[in-house]
């Protein structure tokens, strides 16, 4: 459930923080005897799915990983056939993003830059889903939970249960009036909440389309940047993603890096470096593969940043980082099944 952006800047923090760290053993997957998954569940699945990309609605909302917590504030207007979304990060360093249908802007003002790219995955908050309920239904349990109250509203939850031991479960909380998602939780095999993101506010109906547009009208001086990415043939790569993970996405794009210290390098303009990105996804998590010429000294190893879990490793004369919003036997696995075909 997470941008692929945000994995973006955890691949340049990686970049030069990477350390060894030990790997928990990894358990055999015991067989699981299949449950028939609601029908009622299902069907919520995909008025949920829908909801969040067919109605109009505004609202606060709060992600919480680990011990870090972050506010945001999301409006989606649907105009005829086309999605106008403005994201507003309401923690930290101001951020604006601005999209009509595929098509992002990313507003800086403390850089007084814009970024324009292409929506790689369809995963922000509450559009969540991109599979099919039955297709799911495949790879985890689907069941109704009970009636809660989410936001001031009611709601009904719906728990996602995994079959095997590569993917989390979670919890869902559906608006009973309109089915659009209003709490995600993410659970690990303990049962433990790793990850959650939830409205706080919301409204949901008629939006006024002057809500959805940049706060920063005057951009007169500011930096205007491309996102250099391109679709790329990375077939000559092989990797094995967990059952149910589909290819989604083959590109190479830049990636800029900051300096020790936060400062920049000469003429106060990051360093960038070349990045291969292979996107798997299961519609509910994603999995990204980064593959970059391996001359820089960096250490292998494997770090967690709540749900996140994240390998790197040197691969002949490549630098292997595989990053995803699954357990880390599940990245390991991907890890380890890389191969560079030789013709």
């Amino acid at each position: 459930m997470q941008q692929t952006g945000r994995l973006l800047g955890l691949l340049s923090l990686l970049s030069a923080l990477f350390v060894p760290s030990a790997h928990a053993a990894d358990g055999a997957d015991a067989p699981t005897t299949e449950s028939p998954s609601s029908s009622a569940a299902q069907a919520q699945l995909k008025r949920l799915q829908t909801a969040a990309q067919r109605l109009s609605y505004s609202g606060t909302f709060v992600y919480q990983q680990a011990s870090q917590m972050r506010t945001s504030r999301i409006t989606h207007i649907l105009s005829g056939k086309s999605e106008l979304e403005k994201l507003e990060v309401l923690d930290g360093k101001p951020r604006e993003y601005i999209r009509s249908d595929d098509d992002v802007a990313c507003y800086m003002p403390d850089a007084r830059t814009v970024l324009i790219e292409k929506r790689v995955t369809r995963d922000v908050f509450p559009a969540i889903l991109g599979a099919s309920p039955e297709d799911l239904a495949n790879h985890y349990n689907v069941s109704a939970g009970p009636e809660e109250r989410v936001a001031g509203r009611d709601c009904q939850t719906i728990v996602l249960e995994p079959r095997d031991k590569l993917r989390y479960g979670y919890r869902f909380w559906a608006d009973k009036s309109t089915g659009l998602l209003l709490r995600a939780q993410t659970v690990d095999g303990r049962g433990d909440v790793v990850e959650q993101i939830s409205f706080t506010q919301v409204e949901i109906g008629p939006i006024d389309r002057s809500r959805v547009r940049p706060s920063y009208a005057d951009t007169r001086g500011w930096r205007v940047e491309k996102s250099a990415m391109s679709k790329v043939d990375l077939s000559g790569w092989s990797v094995t993603p967990p059952p149910g993970f589909r290819k989604i996405q083959e590109v190479r794009r830049m990636i800029s890096d900051t300096a020790p210290g936060g400062a920049s390098p000469a003429q106060n303009r990051p360093a960038e470096r070349e990045v291969s990105q292979i996107v798997f996804s299961d519609g509910l998590a994603a999995i990204s593969v980064f593959i970059e010429p391996g001359s820089q000294n960096r250490n292998e190893g494997a770090v967690q940043q709540g749900a996140l879990n994240i390998v790197g490793r040197r691969q002949g004369d490549y630098w292997l980082t595989v990053v995803g919003e699954v357990p880390a036997a599940a990245i390991r696995q991907v890890s380890n099944s890389i191969e560079l075909k030789t013709k």
